[in-house]
């Protein structure tokens, strides 16, 4: 199979900031000269440890071990063959590769495929819907206040009544059919044929994070369409219901800049277009499922939310359905670090029919009435029980205290204590005692799950490990702490960022002298080999080529943050720490040459070598000093 050219390859990588491709999935902010973090796209976590650094083209997350170039990042986000993801980043550069022998370009991956099939449907479905036919979609859309520019905005489209209207213009571009049957575009029925899918109907695109279109959510238009009112593209290798959030593409980026951070979610398409064009862009919604962990995953890599700044604000109809969809919302609210509100619009009515009944401004001021998740819900609980009684008012206490109890912020909970008992007319104590048992009733729980999970992993409790076991990995953490390895480790770390631009006679010498940290040594040695190569990207080179198990200690060294005020600065420090490690392997060397003419002869040949090299190494040590 034809490579392409190792300098293409390097080209396009020189070319590409990581950050850009990185920033697409996560919120990246500074974390000091040349790096960057935010919440890791590998593992969940609530507070940031994936550090990328654009100069050099590295990630690294520092809770996880996840680390790479921007060719391994796209491998794993989008799960496509190292060629893929050279020519994913060729094609947004437009770099015209070269392959080896002149040879045609490899075949793409089924994902690939998958991704293209659904650009080319999306394609198809927004051709269709100028067509005659289409009038019936297009006065859909226009009776909801959307026009030919807001359906173009969002990608909206028309799938036409017939069976295959759609599998004959995506046959004839080259998708085969099982292509397009594992894309979700087209059905199987019982005797092996396949038809479109969606007929008939509005079609919306649905994309990921990073604008791709991976499915479709399609309206019904017709009455004789025996379908339901809403279907969508069915889990594929590449949709995955779960994780998606419409409108996302869209919003993400008004999402990480705002002040503070706010996320809409909203019911269905129509709801995100409608926030959108009256100005609240940063409205999504879920896909044919409830709003739920993977979800909210997703939303806080793009939010960014290591503090507790942003919002997440439910809209949801006034009606009993609308209701359970908040309860269950509810339910992820500790998996947030954001403030999550609750917003439901006079006479229940959507963000669609809000818009279209009183104008873009009700919907922007349905913000304003927004109340907190957690007052909300202690609302919908006690609102089932006859507070005119003393037994109605016990069962509603008994009912919401377990909410209270889950709120972290203990003065935000005192104050929904106090809150609770005015809405249930009884004495804030009685409130508070109750929540504090339900609180107790939670935390036993915890800690009885926890007790049997550290019975499982007690000492003596699993088998010993078997000499064929992986060494455990070492990490600066594990790393001791002292003098000596502090300055081998900031040493690294600034010859990893800062190397080409130190003073080479400086960097030769500190290079070549052996640490005295055994780990830190490991990396030290790939270091000086990768920089002896004089190769672009050598500093990734040296963390590829770093033995086990101090390979991941390599990645952290070149990733984690390097104190300076800039990068003039930093080049600076780095000398500086070069030549305090020169300066320690002369003192150590003068210690030991003075130990040695003690128990030398002076007037001896050994002892008038060793005063002269006492000589050389206190001029050298002047030198060095008077550099400084």
């Amino acid at each position: 199979m034809p490579r392409i050219r190792q300098a293409d390859v390097e080209e396009v990588k020189a070319r590409t900031n990581i950050a850009d491709i990185v920033g697409e999935r996560v919120a990246l902010r500074s974390a000091g000269v040349g790096s960057m973090k935010g919440l890791c796209p590998f593992h969940d976590e609530k507070s940031p440890s994936f550090h990328v650094r654009p100069q050099v083209g590295y990630y690294h997350c520092f809770g996880c071990g996840e680390s790479g170039d921007v060719y391994s990042f796209l491998r794993e986000m989008d799960h496509v063959t190292f060629t893929e993801a050279v020519e994913k980043l060729a094609a947004r550069i437009g770099f015209t590769l070269h392959y080896e022998d002149g040879g045609p370009a490899p075949e793409t991956s089924g994902r690939s495929r998958l991704f293209a099939a659904n650009s080319a449907a999306a394609e198809f479905f927004r051709s269709q819907l100028v067509s005659p036919e289409a009038e019936t979609a297009r006065r859909f859309l226009g009776e909801r206040g959307f026009d030919a520019g807001a359906a173009a905005h969002f990608g909206v489209g028309y799938a036409p009544k017939g069976w295959d209207a759609m599998l004959k213009a995506l046959t004839a571009q080259g998708f085969t059919r099982e292509e397009l049957t594992t894309s979700g575009l087209v059905s199987t029925n019982q005797r092996g044929g396949v038809y479109d899918r969606f007929r008939g109907r509005l079609v919306w695109p649905i994309r990921d994070v990073t604008g791709q279109t991976i499915g479709f959510g399609a309206r019904k238009l017709y009455d004789d369409d025996q379908g339901p009112k809403y279907l969508n593209t069915p889990e594929t290798p590449i949709y995955k219901k779960a994780q998606v959030l419409y409108g996302l593409d869209l919003a993400k980026r008004d999402i990480s800049r705002g002040d503070p951070k706010r996320v809409v979610v909203v019911e269905g398409y129509t709801d995100v277009m409608a926030c959108h064009l009256a100005g609240i862009t940063t409205a999504i919604a879920t896909c044919g499922t409830a709003f739920g962990s993977e979800h909210v995953t997703v939303l806080r890599r793009v939010m960014g939310d290591e503090s507790a700044n942003g919002e997440v604000v439910f809209t949801f109809d006034g009606d009993e359905a609308g209701q359970k969809a908040a309860i269950r919302a509810f339910a992820e609210d500790s998996r947030f670090n954001a403030q999550t509100y609750v917003a439901v619009a006079p006479d229940g009515l959507d963000p669609c029919d809000l818009r279209l009944q009183r104008g873009d401004a009700a919907v922007r001021g349905l913000l304003d009435h927004r109340v907190p998740m957690f007052e909300f819900v202690i609302d919908r609980r006690i609102g089932g029980f006859d507070l005119s009684s003393v037994e109605g008012r016990i069962g509603a206490l008994r009912s919401a205290a377990p909410i209270v109890a889950a709120i972290r912020d203990r003065m935000i909970r005192s104050g929904y204590e106090r809150v609770l008992a005015r809405k249930l007319g009884m004495e804030p104590r009685d409130v508070h005692g109750a929540v504090e048992q339900a609180a107790r009733r939670a935390d036993g729980a915890g800690k009885k799950d926890e007790g049997r999970s550290e019975a499982r992993t007690m000492p003596g409790s699993e088998p010993a490990a078997s000499a064929d076991a992986p060494l455990q990995r070492v990490t600066i953490a594990s790393l001791p702490r002292t003098t000596d390895v502090a300055m081998e480790r900031d040493a690294l770390t600034g010859i990893l960022l800062y190397g080409h631009r130190v003073d080479p006679a400086i960097l030769g010498r500190a290079l070549a002298i052996p640490f005295r940290t055994v780990a830190l040594e490991a990396v030290r040695a790939s270091v000086a080999a990768a920089i002896a190569a004089a190769r672009p990207g050598w500093a990734m080179t040296a963390v590829d080529n770093t033995r086990e198990p101090y390979r991941q200690l390599a990645g952290e060294l070149l990733a984690r943050d390097f104190p300076a005020r800039d990068d003039e600065h930093a080049v600076a420090s780095v000398n500086d720490i070069c030549r305090r490690l020169i300066l320690r392997a002369l003192d150590s060397e003068k210690n030991e040459l003075l130990g040695a003419v003690q128990r030398t002869s002076p007037i001896s040949e050994e002892g008038r070598a060793l005063r002269m090299r006492l000589r050389d190494l206190d001029h050298d040590r002047r030198a060095l000093i008077d550099v400084e």
